[in-house]
């Protein structure tokens, strides 16, 4: 089995191995059972902070231990309740030394989630620590070094996506970052601009970044929105972003994520009732000159790629979206080619037999 492209491994063990594991295992339990018997009294202490320094670095899986983490710091690390120490501020009597120390504290926290974010970059439970000791520095910290550490987050993140650069678990914690730097609480504006040219730069490094191009899609209406974009500064994006795709198409039909961008822009196109559209105000024959003109495109494909399931999936669904935006029966060309369309959709893809089915009766 492979993930990613890459193939997993059985590990085989001698008897001096398991014998070693057992021994490890006696460990582990050992100071399990220190953590649990130490919080049943209600007490978090830098003792027990250690422990769970302990047991984190072999398990950081274990989300319980974080919260515990998250009692000692609150507990007997940090200064006070984080509340008060956000009145003393507003105030004007916050005590500079404890927000010096509180600084040293979050920043080592942060470093030390940081080896194990390397070993674990997909363990929910280090991302959402790490999430909560930045929002501790907004509510404990003055702006301008909250800040910082914030943007030194967004830092750490490019670099562990340029490491997997289709880790869902950066790219989500990228985007919640993002907002963080963009809102009032950091004296934020926005970053629609550079977190788009951001998507292009890492989709120019690898086209099956998925994540890269959902992202690029949620960031479209914003950008438009703040460039004050007019119609035909909407068409023109538009064509843009179907020129780019495409191109993507050329080099890899087989690739699944460029045809659910390709099928997001065309959605764009063809309008699904409630949602916000990229070009708005395109009339109802400008729509159809855009599918024919894609459909034709994609066509094209089948010269060198004829064995492809996606591309007759795409010209499947945006021949019956032509057909509505016709109004024509099923018995013209387009028809036709949806016959063929869907008879190779089952012979590639027979598991979905009963879907292709359905698309041909939805459209008859």
């Amino acid at each position: 089995m492979a993930s990613h492209g890459v193939t997993r491994t059985v590990r085989t063990r001698t008897e001096e191995q398991r014998l070693q594991d057992l021994e490890k295992i006696k460990k582990y339990r050992h100071l399990e059972i220190q953590i649990r018997t130490q919080v049943a009294t209600g007490t978090y202490t830098l003792d027990l902070f250690e422990l769970t320094t302990k047991l984190l670095r072999q398990n950081p899986e274990y989300y319980t231990i974080w919260n515990i983490r998250r009692r000692c710091l609150i507990s007997c690390r940090l200064s006070g309740a984080a509340d008060q120490t956000a009145s003393a501020a507003q105030d004007g009597t916050s005590d500079t030394k404890n927000q010096d120390s509180d600084s040293q504290v979050l920043q080592s926290e942060i470093a030390f989630t940081m080896p194990l974010l390397l070993e674990f970059p997909k363990c929910y439970w280090i991302w959402n620590f790490r999430q909560w000791l930045l929002a501790q520095a907004i509510q404990r910290l003055p702006l301008p070094v909250a800040r910082k550490i914030w943007e030194t987050e967004l830092g750490l993140v490019s670099k562990m996506l340029n490491k997997d650069q289709r880790n869902y678990h950066a790219w989500g914690y990228r985007r919640l970052v993002v907002v963080q730097l963009e809102s009032s609480e950091l004296d934020g504006k926005s970053m629609a601009e550079d977190e788009f040219a951001y998507t292009t730069k890492m989709i120019r490094q690898s086209l099956s970044n998925f994540s890269a191009w959902h992202n690029r899609s949620q960031l479209i209406p914003k950008v438009l929105e703040q460039r004050g974009a007019d119609d035909k500064a909407r068409a023109a994006f538009l064509g843009e972003e179907l020129d780019l795709v495409r191109d993507a198409l050329n080099v890899g039909p087989e690739d699944q994520s460029l045809w659910y961008y390709h099928q997001f822009l065309v959605s764009q196109i063809v309008g699904d009732g409630n949602k916000p559209s990229i070009t708005p105000a395109l009339t109802v024959d400008e729509k159809i000159t855009y599918l024919k003109h894609e459909i034709d495109e994609i066509k094209d494909l089948l010269e060198d790629y004829d064995n492809i399931k996606w591309i007759y999936e795409a010209l499947s669904e945006y021949t019956v979206a032509l057909e509505r935006l016709q109004r024509t029966d099923s018995n013209g060309a387009e028809a036709g080619d949806l016959q063929v369309f869907l008879s190779k959709l089952r012979t590639l893809d027979p598991m979905r037999t009963g879907r292709w089915n359905d698309v041909e009766q939805l459209a008859s």
